[in-house]
């Protein structure tokens, strides 16, 4: 695949136009296990290739240095690469989070800090990671709104914010891209969320479109995972849950095995249709990975299919929830 039939998409009704399919680079730094920074690299350089150029990273992973690996790419290939940071999580240097902070001061703080380390002198697409319930969203998106003035930022987001929350900030100033957890096995956002962010016109852009790996069908147990791999303190991958939640990754690889695709090509391929404004952001080490995800943008499905997967998903409901207790409280804010 190159990148004249990649197909593109615009966040927002004023965004900026990027790759159907974006890259979310978390993974590269933190959460799931040890990585590699050359071959981290050589997947960000191999995404640009095939003309995947939405980046997708923030101030927390890695403390700073997922931001950093970043820039190493964009010190060679700035001009080809649409980058989305975000603020809001404050770390220790251990990685423990202290809390969350969404005061204009920090927001100014946070910013300068993620260019100086992404080594660009604009982020094209700057979200608030989490909502500060202590700070009122309009002080923050206030601050966000300034350093879109002073040319820092090119365009807002919010990540995981409930439906008032939205239409709040976007009073204040437009939020070009909403980002929040979307995919077969995680579909909240369509009561609420979605259809806030359509009668706005912002786009979503859904992390964990893939359910964390699950939905590759690649995962049977936690004890696959590394001994700090996230996932293992994840509801779904624990216990009962998982052993509940392998119906549906082994029906949707029978049934992405029935029309000749990969269970994830399937799971991104029915999260792009659901939308023109849906700019999911699937993460990977692995350029093989990269390139099969990126096949899903080509993939049309008809009515009968559509209608194939709407049964499945009816037949398999998912067990448990999709963070652990305490983050839960931070989500959908």
């Amino acid at each position: 695949m190159t990148s004249s039939n990649l197909p593109r998409r615009r966040l927002g009704s004023a965004g900026p136009e990027v790759s159907a399919l974006g890259l979310g680079c978390m993974g590269m730094s933190d959460f799931y296990g040890p990585a590699d920074d050359a071959q981290s690299l050589a997947v960000l350089h191999h995404a640009l290739d095939i003309g995947i150029d939405f980046l997708d990273t923030a101030d927390m992973y890695g403390v700073g240095a997922n931001e950093s690996l970043l820039a190493r790419l964009l010190a060679e290939r700035r001009d080809e690469v649409v980058v989305a940071t975000k603020f809001g999580h404050v770390r220790a240097a251990d990685g423990t989070v202290v809390r969350i902070d969404g005061s204009p001061a920090y927001v100014r703080q946070a910013c300068d800090a993620s260019l100086d380390r992404l080594g660009v002198d604009h982020i094209d697409l700057y979200y608030q990671h989490r909502v500060d319930k202590t700070v009122p969203i309009e002080e923050t998106v206030g601050a966000m709104a300034e350093l879109v003035k002073a040319g820092k930022v090119r365009h807002l987001g919010l990540s995981e914010a409930s439906a008032a929350t939205i239409r709040r900030a976007h009073a204040v100033h437009p939020i070009a891209a909403v980002q929040t957890e979307y995919s077969l096995w995680t579909r909240d956002v369509e009561a609420e969320v979605l259809p806030t962010c359509r009668q706005l016109g912002i786009a979503l852009v859904p992390y964990s479109p893939l359910g964390r790996g699950f939905l590759t069908g690649a995962i049977r147990s936690a004890e696959q995972l590394a001994p700090d791999d996230r996932r293992r303190i994840h509801p779904r991958f624990q216990g009962d849950n998982l052993e509940h939640n392998l119906a549906l990754a082994d029906a949707l690889k029978a049934l992405a095995a029935e029309w000749s695709y990969t269970p994830a090509q399937l799971a991104l391929a029915w999260l792009l249709d659901q939308g023109e404004d849906i700019v999911p952001i699937p993460g990977t080490r692995s350029i093989a990975r990269l390139d099969e995800n990126a096949l899903a943008a080509r993939i049309h499905l008809d009515d009968a299919r559509r209608a194939r997967l709407a049964a499945l998903l009816e037949a398999h409901a998912v067990a448990g929830t999709r963070y652990p207790e305490m983050q839960m409280k931070t989500v959908n804010v």
